[in-house]
């Protein structure tokens, strides 16, 4: 058998993505001034959706997007490399790519790991950044259950820093994210977000306008 087109498999793999957050999330959502041109992006880790929902994020605002993946993890999904995944001993590919305007995500905790505080952060993100002369922007993520069926992403990005005030800026973001999500009302997006993806809402969201007929059809109260 022939092999597929190298084309349509990159295209196939971010078909697959983008299905994946539409159906699984309920949306993702901003906040903060994204960086313009090329940055180096140090989020917390906390989800399996976190590199998903960074992608679909790119995928959406058109930017090019790399992300350094353990080794151990690369060799296990090798295809990942058509939609921007780097094994994490290829710097210079990725000091490469932030210079020619991707954001290149490292996840300064090293591994996925439990919500909560923040474990301690690797130097790698902010060695990219200045070695690569782009900005070092902390982002707090969060993939987390509400008051809806599916869960929802948010990501807050903070000021650029240095490496020096990486552990600082992260955690405050941290903190401003999660002191929004216990003041508000579970079933609503969170104030102040732009939702830039994700699916057309839990089931009872979408089913809103046919339960309001029904109810005027059978004279349900």
């Amino acid at each position: 058998m022939d092999a597929a087109p190298p084309g349509l498999v990159t295209r196939g793999l971010d078909l697959m993505v983008h299905r994946s957050v539409v159906r699984g999330l309920r949306g993702v959502w901003v906040r903060g001034h994204l960086p313009t041109g090329g940055a180096i992006l140090a989020p917390s880790h906390h989800s399996w959706w976190d590199g998903y929902v960074l992608f679909e994020l790119c995928r959406t605002l058109g930017q090019p997007f790399k992300v350094l993946m353990t080794t151990r993890q690369f060799s296990s999904f090798p295809f990942l490399r058509r939609l921007g995944a780097l094994p994490n001993h290829e710097i210079r590919a990725a000091l490469r790519s932030a210079q020619a305007g991707a954001w290149v995500v490292v996840f300064p905790e090293g591994e996925l790991r439990p919500t909560g505080p923040l474990g301690a952060l690797q130097p790698g993100a902010g060695w990219l950044a200045r070695r690569a002369g782009v900005p070092l922007v902390p982002v707090a993520l969060r993939v987390t259950m509400r008051g809806q069926q599916q869960p929802e992403a948010y990501l807050r990005f903070g000021a650029p820093t240095d490496a020096a005030g990486l552990q600082r800026g992260l955690q405050h973001e941290l903190a401003a994210l999660e002191a929004e999500l216990q003041g508000s009302d579970p079933e609503q997006p969170l104030a102040g977000y732009l939702r830039v993806a994700g699916s057309g809402g839990s089931q009872n969201e979408r089913l809103a306008g046919l339960s309001r007929l029904l109810a005027r059809v059978t004279g349900d109260r």
